[in-house]
Formats: C-alpha cells, sequence, structure tokens
C-alpha cells in the first residue's frame, strides 16, 4: 500500500503533459488546397536601374507539423530574398529556417540540404520554394 499512492501520483503526473497537448495545426482545414494551387506572383519596379523586382508567393504545403508557405523576391532572374510566409510554431522550424534561407541564396535553386531535425519543414519548404521558382518561370 506504500508503494501505491506514489505510484499513482506518478502517473497521473506523467498523464498530465499528454492531456495538455495541443496540435501545432488544423489538420481538418478545407481551405489549403485551395490556398495551394495559386501561388502569387507581383512585379514592381525596382530602384536599380531598371531591373524588375518581382515577389513570387510559393504553394502553401501542409505538412505534419504544420503549414508552410514561402514568398520569393527576385531581382531580375536572382533570387535576392525568401521570407517565411507561414511556418509550424515548433523549435526546430525556428532553428532550421535561417540555415533554409542562407543555403537558398547561396545556391540560387530549391537544390539544397535538408536541415538535421527538421526534415519535415525542409520539405516543405523546398516544395514551396520549388513552386515558386516554377511560377516565376
Amino acid at each position: 500500500m506504500k508503494r501505491a499512492i506514489p505510484v499513482l501520483v506518478l502517473s497521473v503526473a506523467g498523464l498530465i503533459p499528454v492531456w495538455r497537448y495541443a496540435p501545432s495545426h488544423d489538420t481538418g482545414s478545407s481551405t489549403a488546397p485551395a490556398q495551394a494551387a495559386a501561388p502569387a506572383s507581383t512585379p514592381s519596379a525596382s530602384s536599380s536601374g531598371g531591373t524588375a523586382t518581382t515577389v513570387v508567393s510559393g504553394s502553401l504545403v501542409d505538412t505534419e507539423k504544420g503549414p508552410v508557405r514561402v514568398e520569393v523576391t527576385f531581382d531580375g532572374d536572382e533570387i535576392a530574398s525568401v521570407r517565411m510566409l507561414q511556418q509550424p510554431d515548433h523549435p526546430q522550424t525556428t532553428a532550421a529556417v535561417p540555415k533554409l534561407i542562407e543555403e537558398t541564396l547561396q545556391a540560387q535553386s530549391a537544390d539544397i540540404d535538408t536541415v538535421s531535425g527538421a526534415t519535415v519543414t525542409s520539405d516543405g519548404y523546398k516544395e514551396s520554394l520549388q513552386a515558386a521558382l516554377d511560377a516565376k518561370g
């Protein structure tokens, strides 16, 4: 009987995080396919001597960690910057995004390495990035 009470208390204490767990995204979203179908492209004038700056949004990629969507800014045909429009609220994602963007700017393509520990986000990032690159042409 002396062991039963501590075992019961510790079991309940161990189950509290499970009860409080909330997924980081809504997997039953019916709007995701509609958003994923249409990457947006917005050309705008650049201040650097006539080359056009184009901003293209990649498709929305629904991963098991949450939605991923990138926005790519092109200076002519060169990738000038990449911004995450949507990303999972996850510590590994937060650490991986700067690495993914840095590699994209160096490679100037979606052919980049997956960040260890953030494979799901990396794959979603690369898919959305490729959609933006394809939309740019």
